[in-house]
């Protein structure tokens, strides 16, 4: 797993899935534009939507969480890194939010 900026992953966001794993409380403040929203707790239920081709960007809040789901996708047998800072980073730097 690499920690990326924001800056890379706004150059990935369209080769790459953002995926976003917060609450859906903090979703509610905004996302990613075109990121797949599922809360870390139903990751596990819910792998078959990720494709294992497509690399992932996996965000949080702040970057904790991403990074313990960009490893278990690693583990998982996926390409997965995180974005440091997560969201706080992300809207700090006026990039756009849906």
């Amino acid at each position: 797993m690499a920690e990326i900026t924001i800056t890379e992953a706004e150059q990935r966001r369209t080769s790459a899935c953002i995926l976003d794993v917060r609450e859906d409380f903090e979703v509610a403040e905004g996302m990613i534009p075109g990121a797949l929203h599922i809360p870390m707790g139903q990751l596990q239920a819910r792998l078959s939507e990720l494709d294992p081709a497509v690399p992932v960007i996996a965000v949080c809040r702040s970057g904790n969480r991403s990074a313990a789901v960009a490893d278990a996708l690693n583990g998982a047998g996926y390409k997965a890194d995180t974005m440091a800072g997560g969201m706080t980073a992300w809207t700090r730097a006026g990039l756009p939010t849906a």
